[in-house]
């Protein structure tokens, strides 16, 4: 089974809230240190939106980011303690999103879209397209190939 890095994948989920409490922290010092005057409110009102943008990016992206190994015969979404398994052929659509170095899996009768990251970086082919090398990037191009995703 091949899995890309664990400490990949939590900066991936977990920058957007950091980010965030780094705003609202931003916020604070400045209401503090220069009391509250209305130039010190306005800042603070702007970086405390910044970090409402930045929370609710979290909220969006901390749900669909998942740990994933991949076999040749299955694929394995790690969510803590539970493993959920599916074999190939559930698998409806897997392919690469140009630019983030994700693959998306879209799972036949699953609601909603798993991304996940490579075991390696994404290698750019030409333009748009990418192209994953790594031993992750031959499992699934041979199983979209035998299956014709």
């Amino acid at each position: 089974m091949t899995e890309a890095s664990p400490v990949k994948f939590y900066f991936a989920r977990f920058f957007f809230l950091v980010f965030a409490i780094f705003q609202w922290m931003v916020m604070a010092v400045l209401l503090f240190r220069f009391n509250f005057t209305h130039k010190s409110i306005f800042v603070g009102l702007i970086f405390f939106t910044l970090g409402l943008v930045f929370f609710y990016l979290f909220l969006i992206i901390n749900g669909k980011i998942k740990r994933v190994a991949i076999g040749k015969n299955k694929i394995v979404v790690i969510e803590g303690d539970r493993n959920q398994r599916f074999e190939w052929p559930e698998v409806k659509s897997l392919q690469i999103v140009p630019y983030f170095n994700l693959y998306k899996l879209k799972i036949k009768g699953k609601k909603g879209n798993i991304y996940f990251f490579p075991s390696r970086n994404i290698d750019p082919a030409f333009g748009l397209m990418s192209k994953d090398t790594s031993k992750m990037g031959a499992i699934v191009a041979k199983k979209k190939k035998s299956l014709g995703i």
